[in-house]
């Protein structure tokens, strides 16, 4: 579906679906979901009053509630559906590969067709020398996957003691124990236990918002690499194998680096034998304009990328581990008579997902959807900053098609509401009854929609946002929660 099409295609697929809808029974959907599933992210004190949304349909950058009410999704799933819902073609590459070879181990000396074909197409889209993949079914493995693998590259050079990993405070890096252990968001942690020092260890992680009081964002860079080289120093080299880094921070709040950081932190990880991992999963497969951000974006070539979401547009569960040549040099070598490199899962490298990265890479490239990102990226924020006279909003931020709207109390002092207030919740029911979908993070409301979003959805949006943020304004003062002088 070419990307000016899409607003004609969404209307026809309403007015087609408002006849279909009578075959979805929402009650008992509703209420098997409530009674069995376990969500991720849930919130148990709503959830079990209220359920769920039950979303039944899609097309573009649409979802359609199982009652047929259709919803601009400002989130694309997950961060996730970056050529849009419904793609046919997807579809058949899908169930061709199913019906024809649906799945053969990966283990050993066997491989499928479609694996290894992905395998070269991302090799000559990732960084050089980035040549060689290892396959998980999503961000967390992928990371999961890297320390295990960083331990043992290290292991065969004969430095055993360097183990310890550097992660930064809100950043995110998954939900598995290790991939959770790792996310430095302590809201992510309540209740759970982390795996700790000395193994995971944490730096700041950059905020602009909320740098310090007078510091310009290059000074602001100085300090946060004297931060990390004290870190290192302390921990001492010999100990840190690895720096992991989204190159915009997703879910700890959009955070964007400022200017020459992630170039500092990539010359500290060399000077220090440190492996940099860039954990693309979000930035990667045209979010940022770029099938990769790291070097295309902002100019520096790490050890690895790992990636998901955006490989598949989420039509199939597939990550991608992708690493340098010279770290497989040294994991490629036998350790000992006999032995094998013993990792990796029974779905590495599924046929019918890679089928589906593969169809959704050429989509990508067939429409120049990075191409378009690019062109409509930077209006999406000129946008977006427009909401920045409200009273609430504090900041605005983010890059392409990947944004983030703060909440705050107060804008002189940049003070938070109490969390009790929900201010992100508020401002997403709002908007999800005009029919948008933008996600709540606590004081935070973040868009991160399909990339075929046009100029007139991305004004629609826009001016939904604002209405919602009004109304919750409006709310806030007549609950005596928020005094606008």
């Amino acid at each position: 579906m070419p990307i000016e099409h899409e607003i004609s295609v969404g209307v026809e697929a309403e007015a087609a679906a408002a006849a279909r809808f009578d075959q979805y029974d929402t009650q008992d959907i509703w209420q098997k979901d409530k009674d069995h599933f376990i969500h991720p992210w849930t919130d148990f004190s709503t959830f079990k009053e209220q359920g769920s949304m039950v979303v039944a349909e899609s097309e573009g950058a649409y979802i359609f509630d199982s009652d047929g009410k259709r919803y601009l999704d400002g989130i694309g799933g997950l961060w996730c559906v970056n050529v849009g819902y419904g793609r046919a073609e997807i579809g058949r590459a899908m169930a061709e590969q199913a019906t024809k070879m649906t799945y053969y181990s990966s283990f050993g000396h066997h491989t499928t067709i479609p694996v290894a074909e992905l395998s070269a197409k991302l090799a000559s889209l990732a960084p050089e020398p980035l040549n060689h993949v290892l396959y998980g079914s999503g961000g967390s493995m992928a990371n999961d996957t890297t320390v295990r693998l960083v331990h043992f590259y290290f292991n065969q050079l004969g430095m055993p003691d360097k183990k310890m990993i550097i992660t930064r405070e809100n950043g995110y890096h998954g939900s598995t124990y290790l991939a959770m252990s790792m996310t430095g968001i302590d809201y992510d942690h309540i209740g759970f236990d982390v795996i700790g020092e000395p193994l995971i260890q944490r730096v700041s992680g950059p905020d602009l918002y909320r740098r310090p009081e007078g510091t310009t964002p290059e000074e602001y860079t100085d300090l946060l690499l004297a931060e990390f080289r004290t870190k290192v120093e302390s921990l001492g080299p010999q100990n840190v194998a690895a720096f992991f880094a989204e190159p915009i921070m997703g879910a700890g709040g959009v955070l964007v680096p400022p200017p020459g950081y992630l170039k500092g932190m990539r010359d500290l990880c060399t000077e220090f034998q440190i492996l940099f991992v860039a954990d693309e999963v979000v930035t990667a497969f045209g979010r940022l304009g770029h099938f990769f951000a790291s070097e295309d974006v902002f100019g520096i070539v790490p050890d690895i990328i790992n990636s998901a979401k955006g490989l598949t547009s989420a039509y199939a569960p597939l990550s991608a581990t992708i690493i340098s040549d010279g770290i497989y040099d040294v994991i490629s070598v036998p350790q000992a008579e006999g032995s094998v490199f013993a990792h990796g899962f029974t779905y590495s490298g599924h046929p019918v997902c890679c089928a589906a990265a593969l169809a959704n890479i050429e989509i990508i490239e067939r429409e120049d959807i990075c191409g378009h990102v690019r062109r409509v990226g930077p209006y999406f924020s000129e946008r977006l900053a427009s909401l920045s006279d409200l009273g609430i909003v504090g900041d605005v931020r983010g890059s392409h098609f990947m944004q983030c709207v703060e909440n705050v109390a107060d804008k002189g002092t940049k003070e938070l509401f109490d969390p009790s207030v929900h201010v992100g919740d508020r401002v997403a029911e709002a908007c999800e009854k005009r029919g948008l979908i933008v996600r709540p993070i606590a004081h935070l409301n973040v868009l991160s929609p399909p990339l075929v979003l046009s100029v007139e959805q991305i004004d629609w949006m826009v001016d939904v946002l604002r209405d919602g943020i009004i109304e919750v304004q409006a709310d806030l003062v007549a609950e005596g929660l928020w005094n606008p002088a």
